[in-house]
């Protein structure tokens, strides 16, 4: 039922226009990041999974360069802060040849579910006009649904005009709403702004449609899912019950989380069956990882591809970029950038590799580093295949070092190096015999000091 009744034609206006005066910042709201991405973009995703034929964000003066570059998304302007109902009217040009359902969101609610919107689009079959219910921990903050005799809704007090008998309401106003556009804007035209804040108020729809015969329904949908953000405290707690959502998401398609509260993970994170993530491992947007791979603690990675069977940390760090095959080892303190390494790659301590392309098999020694930047231009280091890279390896790019070549430890190497090759690039060294002796003699250690 819930599924015919979704692919009913319907717009969607978000209301993004809220700026950040509590949250005490020069970024607009809904441009905070939950899971490693702007919030009102999971609010534009839940929607669009239940393809609405129009979604319409409404935002504020001087907004217009700041929200992302968004496929199908169109944006209209609040001029002036006047309240959700006068930001709802911002759109009603943008829709005045639109003949379907519109449904309101709100920007700043992050985890709204695609589920959840369902639920109000199928309920549009039994009301003229549906709203999102909710029974939170503590209700203080939320206008209150007043509901008659016959079950349907006869208004919503926001809490600032409640009365003491409608402050014990424990089923308050959830923020999203569905009915027919014509209606909306009807409605909208009868609200005025009689109220403490002197603004207009959309939830006064509710009775403006009571006066005029319509049914009102309020159905319920889960708390968490219309959890919003005003304030930094608001964004920490979001961010929390996201992460916990993703967490779970991943372990239930077969990823093992060692220590799962301390993996943080961004929305669009992809993590293959069998692997396993240990404690306090950071993921930032674009990574994804293949199937059987171990992460070991304290491993940041972030714009990486990861193949299966692969092997990272702990403590090391893969940058945008980084692209590695199958049953590849990335050690303890070894950073990649911008690099692609072949299957079987290893790099197992303290390394830098950054604007490179590494070719199977080859092993890449502690303390080496492709010394990529000149102070004014990145280059490039070619490493072909079965090479084997000393430890404390200078590679200075732009270079190539074909198949089956030997680097010697401490080498600085600024030429290229043909297959099968042994390149040494230090200087010969020199022994002295009984010079430290002689060194000791004539700098004798001081009581007490340690040398």
């Amino acid at each position: 039922m819930i599924l015919a009744m979704a692919k009913r034609s319907f717009a969607v206006i978000i209301l993004g226009a809220g700026q950040s005066t509590r949250m005490k910042s020069a970024v607009p709201k809904v441009l905070h990041p939950v899971a490693c991405i702007p919030m009102i973009e999971h609010v534009v995703t839940a929607a669009r999974s239940l393809a609405p034929t129009r979604t319409i964000v409404v935002i504020a003066p001087g907004m217009d360069e700041a929200m992302p570059p968004a496929q199908g998304v169109e944006y209209v302007v609040q001029r002036e802060a006047l309240g959700t109902g006068d930001a709802v009217a911002a759109a009603k040009s943008a829709l005045k040849d639109f003949a379907g359902d519109v449904l309101v969101l709100y920007g700043d609610t992050p985890l709204v579910t695609s589920g959840t919107i369902e639920a109000l689009l199928a309920a549009r079959s039994s009301a003229d006009l549906v709203v999102a219910g909710m029974r939170p921990a503590d209700p203080a903050a939320y206008g209150r649904l007043i509901v008659g005799d016959d079950d349907m809704l006869e208004a919503i007090v926001e809490a600032r005009d409640c009365n003491t008998a409608q402050r014990v309401i424990g089923f308050v106003n959830a923020g999203p709403m569905v009915m027919a556009t014509a209606q909306l804007f009807d409605l909208l035209s009868a609200v005025d702004r009689n109220n403490v804040q002197r603004e207009y108020y959309l939830t006064d729809i509710v009775g403006a449609a009571r006066r005029r015969g319509r049914k009102v329904r309020a159905v319920e949908v889960p708390a968490e899912d219309m959890a919003g953000v005003n304030d930094r405290a608001e964004l920490a707690h979001v961010e929390a019950l996201m992460q916990r959502r993703l967490r779970l998401k991943l372990m239930r398609d077969g990823v093992t989380l060692l220590a799962p509260e301390t993996v943080f993970l961004a929305a669009d994170t992809r993590i293959g069956p069998d692997s396993t993530i240990g404690p306090s491992v950071l993921f930032g947007p674009g990574v994804t990882i293949g199937r059987n791979v171990e992460i070991l603690g304290f491993s940041h990675i972030a714009g990486a591809t990861v193949g299966d069977n692969a092997r990272i940390g702990p403590f090391a760090r893969l940058r945008p970029g980084a692209d590695l095959g199958e049953d590849v080892h990335i050690g303890n303190f070894v950073e990649v950038k911008n690099s692609r390494l072949d299957d079987g790659v290893k790099a197992n301590h303290l390394a830098y590799l950054g604007d490179a392309s590494v070719g199977a098999r080859t092993n890449v020694g502690a303390g080496t580093i492709t010394c990529n930047y000149d102070g004014v231009d990145k280059h490039r280091t070619e490493i072909g295949a079965d090479v084997f890279v000393g430890t404390n390896a200078s590679l200075v790019a732009p270079i190539k070092i074909a198949d089956g070549a030997i680097v010697a430890a401490g080498s600085t190497i600024t030429e290229d190096v043909p297959a099968d090759a042994l390149a040494l690039g230090r200087a010969r060294q020199v022994t002295k015999a009984g010079a430290a002796a002689a060194w000791r003699k004539k700098h004798p250690k001081k009581k007490g000091s340690a040398r």
